[in-house]
């Protein structure tokens, strides 16, 4: 009876801390998520055109199909990753995960589209379309190995592979922190350094998901 009463607090504690991991998750989307419904609150207005936005006025569909799906897999994405939550709804886990897969690729998608097509602010020339370009054809192969790991049931590659998609899907949030470090760092060149930070987001993100995937069981 002892051991029982002892087991609840360390099991109760336990469920807590498996929740940090998905509200953290949210925090982390929370300025991109946020910065995306203003982006499309002053498209549906009619901002007035600038230097800064006159890609986005000129065509808009590109980036509201941006915002929307990556807002829909970021935030959806982050209870992905409540292991008791999974095993209690193992339905919702499913039908969440058929929902992420297309909005996954679309986000990566509309952003290479993007990064292609629009006319981009000077400082966001160089190496940083290419490393939009390499971040965001990863996450789209994460997301398909991922899916074609499920199909054959393969469900510990597909854990790994959807959390590599979703680690690369979420740079935007860390990318805010490396970037107001980097400004810390370089001042004044921050901007004609952008590649710098952008691609350290990127980067902290699949360090963090290959170690959790490494340490974790396979079974």
């Amino acid at each position: 009876m002892a051991e029982t009463s002892t087991l609840v607090p360390v099991a109760r504690k336990r469920r807590t801390y498996q929740w940090m991991i998905p509200t953290g998750l949210v925090l982390l989307s929370l300025v991109p998520v946020i910065a995306g419904a203003m982006r499309v609150s002053s498209l549906a207005l009619g901002v007035e055109t600038t230097p800064d936005n006159a890609r986005f006025t000129g065509m808009p569909l590109p980036v509201i199909i941006h915002i929307i799906s990556a807002t829909i897999y970021c935030l959806l994405g982050a209870f992905q990753f409540q292991p008791s939550f999974r095993r209690r709804v193992p339905r919702w886990h499913r039908v969440s995960g058929r929902i992420l897969v297309p909005m996954g690729i679309t986000a990566a998608a509309s952003g290479l589209w993007m990064t292609t097509f629009y006319a981009l602010p000077a400082h966001d020339y160089g190496a940083l379309p290419a490393a939009r370009w390499i971040f965001g054809l990863g996450m789209i192969a994460s997301i398909l190995l991922a899916l074609r790991a499920v199909l054959r049931r393969d469900f510990s590659t597909h854990r790994a592979w959807m959390m590599r998609g979703y680690a690369i899907g979420i740079g935007a949030g860390t990318q805010l922190f490396t970037f107001l470090a980097w400004l810390l760092i370089a001042g004044a060149a921050a901007d004609a350094t952008k590649p710098v930070p952008m691609i350290a987001g990127w980067v902290i993100n699949l360090v963090i998901a290959e170690w959790i995937i490494r340490r974790r069981p396979t079974s």
